[in-house]
């Protein structure tokens, strides 16, 4: 046969057709005291072996053989619901699930369905809920969404405030990071210190490590989902907490009841004000915090229509004094229509914003010397996507995508004696567009699949000069400018197109133990520009051009899960192995910053990371929590670099063990506690040196790349959560103590570490004194006091 492949596929897909004539039970599944969907709910038929769960919108659809049923819904958490249906035509049925309340013999610590984890097709997935969020120790009392995922196996960072994070030896700009489907391009406050999403608004977390299904692209290494919750459509409720350095306040309710509500919250951190009295007044104008407002509302239409409005603002503001300012921050805007065109076809539409930029000021006055300068990276989409319920265990989903990019890397203009001098870098535009097809079926009762199809075009846009660099000297030096020329608006100067496979197959091996494989393929058309320790606000994004290729990786991962003790164990095994190619690296001294010619300068190389990721979760019981190890290495090869040889990458760890532990003390009091491990990251030291006129000049004899590690880094935080007394839980107004220590042994984790000299020249026959000099960021106990309350 000429097209196997296409008769499989048309195999797979006329299975129904095949069968009796079926009807289809569907609906949504929510939580009884806000109407808050829940995502992966448990629908089945009791006795049956058939069943589904909730999509990410809480939608479920369930096709069998007409009969008397009993439909059993359950959630983790929440009360198991039972309902007698006669099921002889296409029937809607919505649940509403009450919560379990207060169980002191057993506490769960998880975010999916049990058994979910070795039963689910897809493997390389860490989901968590602000429940367990909520219960870990954080810096000054404030959760934190992007230091918990960094307790996870494959997950990593380069050090103590550093913005963003690392998963499987990819660098941070490889993460897409989405706020109900819009990207953010700076996850951080405060220089990485805590992450920009309110805890009070997000519903739940889904990073992807691995196996990243077609519908999803735009990054090599991973996505991270995050969902804000709806808004309560049953009663007013109010939250919010007192913090150490920060406080928040949310506020949601009903504007038209079960059909309609609203979220408002919003967060601001008052150093400067706690700071000012303690000023002169060369620094009377200090400000020194950062701001948040997150806003989302819906309208539920018809059983059929329900659309959503969702938006993010947010903001750092550094400005020692009045004459000088650096700010940054993200706004985001979703518009969502969830459409059910039949009982098995579900649609969703999205259409977003997203903006990231900073400015940076010196000078206010008329006749000083001053300077401006802002950029920002913007881009907008519309994501039509269906889901096609074919059957319990057969799923079509297909849908496409268009994003629209402008890039403005600098607008900035310098006044010196009076003189305006414009020194902006030009604009850049581009346009991404994506198809996928995607299916999820179970073939037997042992084995099922998911695999799929993502194709995806870039097209580099013209309105701005085309630069064109000659061949380098030699390999890792600058390449000489050759030409210039002029672009029209929109004009497609270079475009590129992928076919970008996934695929993913699960094994029951029985008694709740499994066997999952994955393979992807993903394509990464912008990049960010940054040659430090770690990411900062002023990192500059670009797009693929002509003298940039779009960045590629493949990665397969295979794995071994097994629940044990009636699932109150669970156990991960997974390695894998990730193929990098155009990869971006600098020539030495590379000058990112207000560079026209920055194209010039950069490298392109391949890279490779591959490891084993092992994790035991305790998921029951007064005391739970999870231990999880991650053998791993990330490297590089740069025509140019390190002698043309493999070099580790700066966010390489070779070992890295976070042990994560809960347990109830009462129905009041529940203690938390992590205790993190890490290999030291890998520098670039020098090896030797010279003398120079009463100077010792440090020497990287052999030109080695990242020859040096920092010291391994170790951390114990831990915290007490001290909740009300069981007379007053059911009351109106509820609060909440949380005490907790961020490094209780005062350990000085080293970020960094430098060579230097005495300060001044020394005199002839004196001894020259240099030092490594070791950067700690955070080389104290910092203890914190928080108050949560909720009102009702």
């Amino acid at each position: 046969m000429k097209h196997p492949l296409l008769a499989c596929l048309l195999f797979v897909f006329s299975l129904p057709l095949l069968a009796q004539e079926n009807v289809t039970l569907s609906g949504y599944v929510r939580d009884a005291s806000d109407g808050e969907t829940l995502i992966g709910a448990t629908v089945s038929l009791q006795g049956t072996g058939k069943g589904t769960v909730t999509n990410d919108y809480g939608f479920y659809s369930l096709t069998v053989a007409p009969g008397d049923y009993t439909v059993v819904v359950s959630y983790l958490g929440y009360k198991n619901q039972r309902t007698q249906v006669e099921l002889y035509g296409n029937l809607t049925r919505d649940f509403a699930l009450g919560e379990a309340g207060s169980v002191l013999e057993e506490v769960v610590v998880t975010a999916i369905q049990e058994d979910d984890n070795v039963s689910d097709v897809q493997m390389s997935v860490e989901r968590l809920d602000m429940g367990t969020i909520e219960k870990l120790p954080s810096l000054l009392g404030e959760v934190d969404v992007i230091r918990s995922i960094q307790l996870l196996p494959g997950v990593t960072t380069v050090g103590e405030g550093a913005a963003g994070f690392n998963v499987r030896g990819g660098s941070i700009d490889q993460n897409l990071v989405i706020l109900d489907e819009a990207p953010v391009f700076n996850s951080s406050h405060l220089f990485g210190f805590f992450s920009v999403f309110n805890p009070d608004a997000v519903k739940g977390v889904k990073l992807y490590k691995g196996g990243i299904p077609a519908r999803y692209g735009g990054r090599l290494s991973s996505i991270l989902d995050v969902r804000m919750k709806e808004g309560n459509n049953q009663q007013f409720e109010m939250q919010g907490g007192i913090g150490t350095i920060f406080s928040r306040l949310s506020v949601e309710a009903p504007l038209v009841k079960d059909k309609s509500s609203f979220l408002l919250a919003g967060r601001r951190s008052y150093i400067d004000v706690l700071a000012a009295p303690f000023l002169d007044d060369n620094l009377s104008g200090t400000r020194l915090n950062f701001y948040d407002l997150t806003l989302k509302t819906n309208y539920r239409f018809s059983d059929k229509d329900q659309v959503f409005l969702s938006g993010y603002l947010g903001r750092d503001v550094f400005s020692p004094g009045d004459a000088a300012g650096f700010s940054w921050g993200n706004a985001t805007g979703t518009l969502r229509w969830n459409h059910l065109f039949s009982d098995k076809l579900f649609s969703n539409l999205t259409v977003y914003y997203s903006d990231y930029d900073y400015a940076i000021d010196f000078g206010d006055e008329p006749d000083q010397d001053a300077f401006n300068w802002d950029a920002s990276i913007v881009n907008t989409s519309i994501k039509p996507e269906f889901s096609y319920f074919i059957n319990p265990d057969n799923v079509l989903r297909f849908g496409g995508q268009a994003i629209y990019y402008r890039f403005e890397p600098a607008n900035a203009i310098a006044v010196s004696g009076g003189e305006e001098i414009d020194i902006s870098l030009s604009r850049q535009w581009a346009l991404e567009s994506s198809v996928f097809l995607e299916n999820e079926v179970t073939l037997f009762d042992r084995l099922k699949l998911n695999y799929g199809l993502r194709l995806s075009h870039f097209a580099y846009l013209g309105g701005r000069n085309l630069y064109e660099f000659g061949a380098a000297p030699r390999p890792g030096l600058a390449r000489p400018l050759t030409g210039i020329e002029a672009t029209e608006r929109n004009e497609v100067i270079d475009d590129w197109l992928y076919l970008e496979p996934r695929a993913a197959a699960q094994y029951s091996l029985g008694g709740s133990r499994s066997l999952k494989l994955s393979y992807q393929r993903t394509v990464q058309y912008i990049h960010l520009l940054s040659n430090t320790t770690a990411s900062i606000p002023l990192d500059i994004w670009t797009p693929s051009t002509n003298n940039i290729e779009p960045q590629l990786a493949d990665q397969v991962a295979l794995g071994y899960f097994q629940n044990l003790r009636d699932n109150t164990y669970e156990l991960s095994l997974e390695t894998y192995y990730k193929d990098f190619r155009n990869l971006i690296d600098y020539i030495d001294g590379a000058d990112l910053i207000l560079n026209e010619f920055v194209e010039g300068q950069i490298l392109a190389g391949d890279g490779r990371a591959y490891g084993l990721e092992v994790q035991l979760k305790k998921t029951k019981g007064r005391a739970s929590g999870w231990l999880s190890y991650t053998l791993a290495r990330s490297e590089r090869l740069v025509p140019g670099i390190n002698n043309d040889a493999w070099y580790p990458t700066r966010f390489d760890q070779t070992h890295n063990f976070n042990l994560t532990a809960f347990y109830e003390l009462s129905d009041r009091v529940s203690l938390s506690g992590t205790f993190v491990y890490n290999t030291g990251t890998p520098t670039t030291l020098p090896n030797s040196g010279y003398y120079q006129l009463g100077y010792y000049v440090p020497y990287n004899a052999g030109d080695a790349r990242n020859n040096f590690r920092i010291p391994d880094y170790h951390r114990l935080d831990v915290s007490l959560t001290l909740d009300p007394k069981k007379e007053k839980a059911d009351r109106r107004w509820r609060g909440q103590w949380i005490f907790g220590v961020y490094n209780l042994y005062a350990r000085r984790n080293p970020f960094t570490i430098y060579a230097d000299q005495v300060e001044g020249r020394t005199l002839p026959g004196q001894a020259i004194n240099t030092e490594a000099i070791k950067l700690s960021v955070v080389g104290s106990i910092i203890p914190s006091v928080s108050y949560n309350f909720t009102f009702k």
